[in-house]
């Protein structure tokens, strides 16, 4: 189980648009990696929409927000396009990067098991290393807290 201090796993992630993401390449800069289940689910949207909204904000504290799932690109594509997103969103189709972050979770809906994501975030500060963790993360208020936490880093 991750925890702050950990060092980030790193990966390297197809995006929204082409291209990839790779948290190597990200070192000096600190970052928020919030993982969700599933695209256009309510709480997805509201979650996705809402880092969106304080893009702006993480942008003059020195942080990059990227949402993580198993959704392919092109239905990131089509979400983003849909609600307007504008925070990029990585696919982890194998779920290597959920599985290296703690996040892959077996879970109970209705008595039924299955496994998937457990909607979590990870503030990663400028060394590469974890500086704050959330799990079990509910949306509301939860973006403005992730944001305080990343001013606090500067």
């Amino acid at each position: 189980m991750l925890d702050a201090t950990d060092q980030a796993p790193l990966f390297c992630l197809p995006r929204d648009g082409g291209g990839d993401v790779s948290l190597a390449e990200l070192k000096g800069q600190a970052v928020v990696l919030f993982f969700y289940p599933r695209d256009d689910t309510p709480g997805c949207t509201k979650e996705s929409i809402g880092f969106s909204a304080h893009l702006q904000g993480f942008a003059d504290a020195g942080t990059l927000v990227f949402g993580i799932s198993k959704d392919t690109v092109s239905k990131h594509d089509k979400f983003i396009a849909k609600h307007e997103l504008t925070t990029p969103l990585l696919s982890d189709a194998e779920a290597s990067t959920c599985e290296d972050y703690g996040v892959w979770k077996e879970k109970n809906m209705y008595g039924k098991k299955h496994w998937g994501i457990e909607r979590s975030t990870f503030l990663i500060d400028a060394e590469g290393r974890i500086a704050r963790v959330w799990r079990r993360v509910k949306v509301p208020g939860h973006v403005e807290e992730v944001l305080e936490a990343a001013q606090s880093l500067q």
